[in-house]
C-alpha cells in the first residue's frame, strides 16, 4: 500500500531539520567557508610546513572554496553532492601533524565565533570536521 501524499507531507514536515537547512543553506555556509579558507591559507603556523605553504600556493582560492563549501553542504544534509577527491588523497602528501590539525582547528574556532554559529550546529560541524581526521594526519613513517 502506497502512502498518500498528505502523509508523507505531514512525515516530512515533522521531521527536524538538517543541519544544512539550520546553518542557512548555502548562501550562510558559502561566506563561513570563504572566511575560514582564508584564514588557514594565510596561516604562517601552518604554511610552516612547506609542503601546505606549496599547496596553499599552488591551488586557486576561489576553487579550493568551491570544493570546501560543496563538501560542507553535502555532509551537512543538503542537496549538494560533494565531487572532489577523498580526503586522504587531497592530504597524505602533506604530511600534515597533530599540531598543524589543532592549528586549523583553531583557525576553525575562530571562524565559527566570527559567525556567531550556536554551540549546537558548532558542536555538529565540528564532529563533521574531526571525522576527517584519520585521512588527513597520518602516521609517521619511522626512520631508521
Amino acid at each position: 500500500m502506497c502512502p498518500d501524499n498528505e502523509s508523507a507531507t505531514t512525515t516530512e514536515a515533522s521531521a527536524p531539520p538538517s543541519l544544512y537547512e539550520r546553518l542557512g543553506g548555502v548562501y550562510s555556509i558559502a561566506p563561513v567557508v570563504d572566511d575560514f579558507i582564508e584564514r588557514i591559507m594565510d596561516d604562517p603556523r601552518l604554511n610552516a610546513n612547506p609542503k601546505v605553504d606549496e599547496a596553499h600556493h599552488r591551488v586557486s582560492r576561489a576553487g579550493f572554496k568551491y570544493w570546501v563549501t560543496e563538501m560542507v553542504c553535502w555532509a551537512s544534509g543538503g542537496p549538494q553532492t560533494y565531487s572532489g577527491r577523498s580526503m586522504y588523497d587531497s592530504h597524505a602528501h602533506l604530511d600534515i601533524t597533530e599540531d598543524e590539525w589543532q592549528i586549523f582547528l583553531e583557525d576553525l574556532g575562530a571562524t565559527l565565533d566570527r559567525f556567531e554559529l550556536p554551540l549546537g550546529e558548532r558542536s555538529e560541524l565540528v564532529a563533521i570536521v574531526e571525522s576527517t581526521k584519520s585521512e588527513i594526519v597520518l602516521p609517521r613513517a619511522e626512520t631508521g
